[in-house]
């Protein structure tokens, strides 16, 4: 049985690698807070731009078109890491990655809704990129070939926080990207438990 990391902060699960992530993932990632800021949004082509369409409706993403926002609230509690993310003002789509194991050997779980992603984690330059390995319906594991293949890291860039999500799935291609560049909002550092 794999286990839980003895507390489900970043901080822990990464140990001392958690210094090789830039210092403002960090300072989110230990303390939280409310990153706000403008995204782009695209889809496939074809069934894969149909199949784009109706998963950005269940994760909240709204079409492709100028303006659109972004708020992600991220903390840590008892039970994991939260990220809570708002596109334009709308329905809250929330997801609780808890820690299995440590780096760079474990992974997380990413829990929203009916679905759970089994992710690895590399650091790359600074940045945090995720890499689905298995997911799970209800609990009950896909077969590896319909694992989505998604490429998805955050990572700072001339002091903001660049984040970029594409999801491709077999046979299909690209069905869903978004990215962008979020800020800090100023009074963001949410109250969270002391785990460290």
């Amino acid at each position: 049985m794999l286990s839980i990391a003895q507390s489900p902060s970043a901080q822990n699960w990464f140990g001392s690698a958690f210094e090789q992530l830039h210092p403002q993932l960090q300072a989110l990632h230990r303390d939280g807070g409310t990153l706000h800021g403008k995204v782009e949004v695209g889809f496939g082509s074809g069934i894969g731009r149909v199949v784009g369409k109706m998963l950005a409706r269940r994760l909240g993403v709204p079409p492709p078109r100028p303006g659109n926002t972004l708020e992600v609230t991220i903390y840590n509690d008892a039970q994991g890491l939260h990220w809570n993310r708002q596109f334009n003002n709308g329905v809250e789509f929330r997801s609780l990655f808890t820690p299995v194991g440590v780096f760079p050997s474990g992974h997380w779980l990413e829990r929203s809704g009916f679905m759970t992603l089994a992710l690895q984690v590399k650091i790359i330059n600074g940045g945090w990129h995720w890499q689905p390995t298995r997911s799970f319906v209800f609990g009950v594991p896909l077969p590896r070939w319909t694992v989505p293949r998604t490429v998805a890291y955050k990572e700072i860039v001339q002091g903001r926080y660049h984040f970029s999500v594409e999801i491709a799935l077999p046979l299909l291609g690209k069905v869903l990207s978004y990215q962008g560049n979020l800020e800090l909002r100023a009074s963001s550092a949410h109250s969270v438990v002391s785990l460290v």
